[in-house]
């Protein structure tokens, strides 16, 4: 009986496999949608703002770190080049950890690194498993 249970449980997880990665891919692009949103809207603050933080180049790297989030917004949705923008936004989680939210903690509410740290993990487990058959990665690999 648990041999049973065991392999529908297997089953349907394999089968729930692409339904993850699809939800994970959404709730990461609704993520970064408000940051990215928040840099356009006002980019010479932003750049200012990463000027205090002794960032080099500091309204490059706005228009890099603002343009990154607003691609990968737009390519998590989509499922294209999933491995390619998790790598860039990866690198962004890792430069927000180390740069703004290390200091405060690990919790959120401190403004710590909790939540770039979970979406790095997130991004993560997008290049390792890639996005999915529901992705446009899939379907035009498929041709």
């Amino acid at each position: 009986m648990l041999g049973k249970i065991n392999h529908y449980l297997n089953l349907t997880a394999t089968r729930s496999q692409n339904l993850a990665l699809l939800l994970l891919r959404l709730i990461l692009a609704y993520g970064f949608f408000g940051p990215a949103m928040m840099k356009w809207q006002d980019m010479e603050a932003v750049g200012n703002w990463f000027h205090s933080l002794g960032y080099p180049f500091p309204h490059l790297n706005a228009y890099l770190a603002g343009t990154t989030e607003l691609l990968g917004v737009i390519l998590l949705v989509l499922g294209f080049g999933i491995r390619y923008i998790s790598v860039a936004l990866i690198f962004v989680m890792f430069v927000a950890i180390t740069t703004v939210h290390l200091r405060h903690g690990f919790e959120a509410g401190n403004n710590g690194f909790e939540i770039p740290l979970y979406y790095g993990l997130m991004l993560f487990a997008l290049f390792a498993f890639g996005g999915g058959k529901y992705s446009l990665d899939y379907f035009l690999r498929k041709k």
